[in-house]
């Protein structure tokens, strides 16, 4: 079974690389500009809606739960960048420096899930599509309050591990999608 997670989780990358990728050639790097706390607001923007959406069973923008998915992903590798790139690596970057940085955070985000995946037996099958998104505003939450805190903690992991719960969740939700499941 983790070779499939693991096939699986590589088709959600690509496709989000693949958005990514166009985005940056329309935008440039102009997310470079975002704070990691305007990023978590960003992808707070995206849980609600999917939970709005999840709630009331339809949405009046063409945008559906798959999209926000991926935006949740996408934006969860954006902080990673930003939290590890260089203080004085310029604001715009090469389309191919950017690529390089999304793919570092995607292979380590990865390697993350299946050490956990390990330890946990895929218990990430077993739920609903709808307890990722619940997790991920979790996550969301904890991450405004450690931002709040100026990224100390007393016990709690740092900033760095909760992107990279959000990511793996969303990832999550997109495997479930492609598999034709609901809540």
């Amino acid at each position: 079974m983790a070779n499939k997670t693991s096939e699986q989780y590589d088709q959600v990358v690509d496709k989000c690389r693949q958005i990514f990728e166009k985005k940056i050639k329309d935008y440039g790097t102009s997310w470079r500009v975002l704070r990691t706390m305007s990023l978590t607001d960003q992808i707070f923007i995206k849980a609600k809606r999917v939970k709005t959406i999840e709630e009331l069973g339809n949405s009046k923008i063409e945008e559906g739960i798959e999209e926000e998915f991926i935006g949740m992903f996408n934006y969860g590798i954006i902080a990673l960048i930003q939290m590890h790139i260089a203080s004085n690596a310029p604001m715009e970057l090469s389309e191919t420096e950017a690529m390089k940085h999304y793919d570092l955070e995607t292979k380590q985000t990865k390697a993350l899930m299946m050490a956990k995946n390990h330890d946990y037996g895929e218990a990430w099958r077993d739920m609903r599509i709808n307890s990722y998104t619940d997790l991920i505003l979790m996550k969301l939450m904890r991450l405004k309050q450690i931002e709040d805190n100026k990224g100390k903690t007393l016990i709690s992991e740092g900033a760095e591990s909760h992107y990279m719960d959000i990511v793996n969740y969303a990832a999550f939700g997109l495997i479930k999608l492609s598999e034709g499941q609901k809540n």
